[in-house]
């Protein structure tokens, strides 16, 4: 059963399929980095966050816990209707394109575990760096945590097998004209999977001529969910923090 589309995000992460791949995603971890991140931009206590590619939740609800007004929103129905359960007074959740600027603005708008680079043209990369401007209250933070595509390329598995709930899954990676490539096959009741993931390569110096193009302006670049400075041979992760 071939699942790829030309938006491939639509399909995959809306698949229960790509939840039961990344069960094992660490939350004492994310609820580390928003505590670290929170307190390092000194956000008031009723401050308002809008959760960016929010998938089913969970740094949204985490920030919620910290007492702020959050707002998740994503492209995957499936995501935001597990999400929904959680809502509460200050938590709410919410179909949206991130792509397109929502109607209401935050004292910060977050992007995070690489929910960027996945447009087929620049042009669309860049309509959500500007999307994320217009959300932006005045002295407002955009924040995007994206891999750090150099240490992606020297650090590459081209290989592995994954079994997951009893289900093997096939992966193969590779870095082919810009993109970061993952191809996922698998077998599930009966049934052949194959779904391929692709982020756009995007280094720091990529960022910077597109946060100009987008009329925003980078002003801390950390390296991991420590927020240590970033090395672009040896850090794991690229956080930037722009208005």
């Amino acid at each position: 059963m071939q699942k790829d589309t030309e938006n491939w995000f639509a399909s995959w992460f809306d698949s229960p399929y790509y939840h039961i791949l990344y069960k094992d995603r660490n939350d004492q971890e994310a609820g580390a980095f928003m505590t670290h991140l929170t307190s390092f931009l000194k956000l008031a206590t009723d401050a308002e966050i809008l959760d960016l590619a929010c998938g089913k939740g969970r740094h949204s609800r985490f920030l919620s816990n910290l007492g702020y007004q959050v707002t998740g929103v994503d492209l995957s129905p499936q995501s935001i209707a597990f999400a929904k359960q959680f809502e509460n007074e200050n938590l709410k959740f919410e179909e949206h394109d991130m792509s397109l600027p929502y109607p209401k603005k935050f004292d910060a708008v977050f992007n995070l575990f690489t929910s960027f680079g996945y447009f087929e043209r620049e042009e669309d990369n860049l309509k959500t760096i500007k999307a994320i401007k217009t959300e932006l209250k005045d002295n407002g933070f955009g924040v995007i945590d994206f891999l750090n595509a150099e240490s992606v390329k020297q650090t590459l598995v081209p290989s592995e097998t994954k079994i997951v709930d009893g289900i093997t899954f096939q992966i193969r990676r590779k870095i082919e004209n810009g993109f970061i490539l993952k191809n996922i096959r698998f077998n599930h009741n009966n049934q052949d999977y194959n779904f391929t993931e692709r982020v756009k390569a995007i280094s720091l110096s990529d960022f910077k001529t597109c946060f100009k193009a987008a009329g925003v302006q980078l002003i801390h670049c950390f390296g991991d969910y420590q927020l240590n400075e970033f090395n672009e041979t040896t850090s794991n992760r690229l956080i930037l923090i722009f208005n």
